[in-house]
């Protein structure tokens, strides 16, 4: 793993630094290749162009760790407005295999974290996003947090996935129990986006050397690919992406069959090369005011993207 992850992602916490990207004009080309804007309108005319490419698109609203109702009421009603102007979208070029429009939400941006009631509230408001993206023709991924909320997050899908058979999942494949949690998902035949895992968690629950993160991503993957699942290959790891093929093939499933996932903004010639050659693509697309938590966990990730950040920072801005 990146060696400086833990300091980055410490910095994720950190209002002074927040403070620096936020005032500083030489890191807001860096901020807007990750993120497209702060308001709808930007987000759509970021997802309008990636549909016109051939690539399916997931949209976060970014918000997280709500423990004030109306904020969890006001995440759930510009998901609404969401889903209506996504749906007003042309998606002819993508292919077919998947609706090519979906949000990703976080259960604790719509309550999860409100209390003993929370999690039952969340669970209720992910009911009421489901129910307008079947009629828009949407679909919806619960994405995954922090090690704190699995089970509660996993508890919340079982309970609302059966009316709606293409509600996904996201599994991290660090965590210790993500195996299993990918078996018991294959065995119900769920969508299941596979990721590596975005938060700094303890060595008592999720590996910690990169080499043990990507066996771990193969075990599951491979689950996923045996099975009558929808496996969602969210990596950019060139060696993973290679794997994912190798096994799709293995065990018979032709481009459609799975999707390959990346996060806008990152590795745009591999999204291009892998729709090209007849690949469903997703670009997960985020968007909002609270964007500094998502982009340091980005910057984590990826020694890469901490080179780009800290060119940024060190090229003067041009008028």
């Amino acid at each position: 793993m990146n060696p400086l992850r833990p300091a980055i992602l410490a910095a994720a916490g950190s209002e002074r630094v927040k403070r620096t990207l936020t005032t500083s004009p030489v890191t807001a080309p860096l901020v807007r290749r990750f993120v497209p804007g702060e308001t709808r309108s930007e987000l759509v005319a970021a997802a309008r162009e990636l549909l016109a490419s051939g690539r399916a698109v997931s949209v976060d609203f970014l918000g997280e760790y709500t423990t004030d109702r109306a904020q969890a009421d006001a995440a759930v009603a510009e998901y609404l407005a969401l889903i209506n102007d996504l749906a007003a979208l042309d998606t002819a070029a993508v292919p077919a295999g998947a609706a090519p429009l979906e949000v990703s939400v976080k259960l604790s941006a719509l309550g999860q974290w409100l209390g003993p009631d929370g999690p039952a509230i969340a669970t209720e408001n992910l009911r009421v996003l489901c129910t307008k993206a079947a009629e828009a023709g949407v679909w919806v991924t619960v994405d995954a947090e922090d090690h704190t909320t699995t089970a509660s997050t996993l508890a919340a899908i079982r309970r609302v996935r059966p009316d709606f058979a293409w509600l996904g999942t996201v599994i991290q494949a660090y965590l210790y129990r993500s195996v299993d949690d990918c078996r018991d998902l294959a065995a119900a035949g769920a969508r299941v986006r596979l990721c590596k895992g975005a938060y700094q968690e303890p060595d008592t629950v999720a590996h910690q050397h990169r080499a043990d993160v990507d066996s771990a991503y193969l075990r599951c993957l491979d689950v996923l690919m045996q099975s009558s699942a929808r496996p969602l290959v969210a990596s950019h790891d060139p060696a993973l992406i290679a794997a994912a093929t190798d096994l799709a093939a293995r065990a018979g499933r032709g481009p459609g069959e799975l999707e390959y996932q990346m996060l806008y903004g990152i590795r745009t010639d591999e999204q291009t090369r892998l729709a090209g050659r007849g690949e469903f693509v997703r670009v997960y697309v985020p968007y909002g005011n609270q964007w500094y938590g998502y982009l340091m966990r980005r910057l984590a990730e990826r020694p890469a993207n901490l080179g780009f950040f800290l060119r940024a920072l060190t090229t003067p801005a041009r008028a």
